[in-house]
């Protein structure tokens, strides 16, 4: 039997494509779980429009990421955090952080699109990648200061 999977499933094909499965497989397991559904004529005509407009959508999605990439170039962000004697923070810097910082300068910045792998725990400068699209990441650098207490002698 010839299905089109509706949805990505393990070890049988992505989202789109037309399988040949089991009779008791497609009728027993796919179709009744709305994973898949018979490959008719009709049914390829409209899978292959729905493909179509998921091309479009990103590609649109893409250029849009482009055009916000390119308003990213220069932009670097500072914070000011209480430091150890080994330039080691109290706290940290995270993903939060850097995007509550940029939607400070106008950029709408989910905090999950911020690739830190581990949160800044020292002073210094740091490249923060962010990915904006699955093919568009870009870089803002991140600068951590030590903060100067008032009790301190300058």
């Amino acid at each position: 039997m010839e299905v089109i999977l509706k949805e990505d499933v393990p070890k049988l094909g992505a989202r789109g494509e037309v399988v040949s499965v089991a009779e008791g497989y497609g009728r027993n397991y796919l179709l009744p779980k709305k994973l898949a559904v018979r490959a008719t004529e009709a049914n390829k005509a409209v899978i292959a429009q729905m493909k179509a407009a998921a091309v479009r959508k990103h590609a649109r999605e893409k250029g849009d990421a482009e055009l916000l990439a390119k308003q990213f170039e220069g932009v670097s962000l500072e914070f000011v955090r209480k430091a150890g004697e080994h330039d080691t923070l109290f706290g940290s810097v995270t993903s939060a952080d850097i995007a509550h910082e940029l939607e400070g300068r106008g950029f709408q910045i989910d905090r999950r699109k911020i690739e830190l792998d581990q949160p800044i725990k020292s002073l210094g400068e740091f490249n923060v990648p962010i990915r904006l699209h699955r093919d568009v990441q870009v870089q803002v650098k991140a600068t951590v200061k030590k903060q100067v207490s008032e009790e301190e002698p300058a």
